[in-house]
């Protein structure tokens, strides 16, 4: 984002911040001289990124410990994007998945997974937009997943809530253009975070060229985001993957879910 004046007053508000794609969103953005609020659970983590961030770039940085898939989490963050100074761009990146077959899980945990993946996108893209609005300009980057395209995961409540991202953030994104606010989503397919690792999820059957660079997701996503796009799918390697998965027919799609045999991952945080 160097390569030309950014739009927006540069501070940014990134849930899930501590470590993977949020993280290399903190890194960029300071190192292009945002200012940053810097969201995720683990206070201790969260305040070791926030100390590096500050040592390496001389970035203001703010810290909000929370659980964005409690209320409370949720309402913390909204106040945050209501207050001053203000917040020009928000990244909504925490996610997680189940590392269980839906008819094995608990519900209390698809809940969890729902009130993360979906609740807090929309109650903070909501919090978001009204002063962006106000304003006159802003951004929201949602970040969604590969998976969200009509792939069947067996199982996996993970699809149907990236599906439901992607849909959303594209339906808004429309409404709001005209009233100079810009709503992204960011669509990476497999990304190194060692998410799956910490998950226990083993990804040892996935192709390395199937793997992406967390620096190089954003980098592309920040450059969509400055051409416009809703949607934005890092790599041409999972352009075709997305141009195929929107033209097969479903019974091809519902027979390749099944050779991943139960595999479920996701590709943020």
């Amino acid at each position: 984002m160097t390569d030309e004046p950014h739009p927006f007053v540069h501070r940014a508000l990134i849930t899930g911040a501590s470590l993977g794609i949020g993280e290399a969103f903190a890194r960029r953005l300071a190192a292009d001289g945002w200012d940053l609020v810097l969201v995720a659970r683990d206070p201790g983590r969260l305040d070791a990124t926030a100390a590096e961030l500050t040592r390496r770039y001389d970035r203001r940085v703010e810290t909000i410990p929370a659980d964005l898939s409690t209320d409370d989490g949720c309402a913390a963050v909204e106040r945050r994007l209501a207050a001053e100074p203000p917040v020009e761009l928000l990244v909504n990146n925490a996610g997680t998945s189940l590392n269980t077959a839906f008819v094995r899980s608990a519900v209390e945990d698809e809940a969890r997974l729902l009130r993360l993946n979906v609740l807090a996108v929309l109650r903070l893209t909501h919090a978001a937009l009204g002063p962006m609005i106000e304003r006159g300009g802003g951004a929201v980057i949602n970040v969604s997943s590969v998976a969200g395209f009509g792939v069947p995961m067996p199982g996996s409540t993970y699809s149907a809530s990236k599906a439901w991202v992607t849909n959303f953030t594209e339906s808004i994104g429309q409404s709001v253009a005209p009233l100079g606010v810009r709503v992204m989503a960011l669509c990476p397919g497999y990304t190194r975070t060692g998410y799956h690792e910490r998950a226990g999820i083993d990804m040892s059957r996935t192709p390395a060229w199937m793997w992406l660079r967390a620096d190089d997701v954003v980098d592309e996503g920040l450059r969509d985001l400055r051409k416009g796009k809703l949607v934005s799918v890092p790599s041409w390697k999972y352009k075709l993957v997305v141009a195929g998965l929107r033209h097969a027919p479903r019974r091809l799609l519902r027979a390749a879910s099944r050779d991943t045999r139960g595999r479920v991952g996701r590709s943020g945080e």
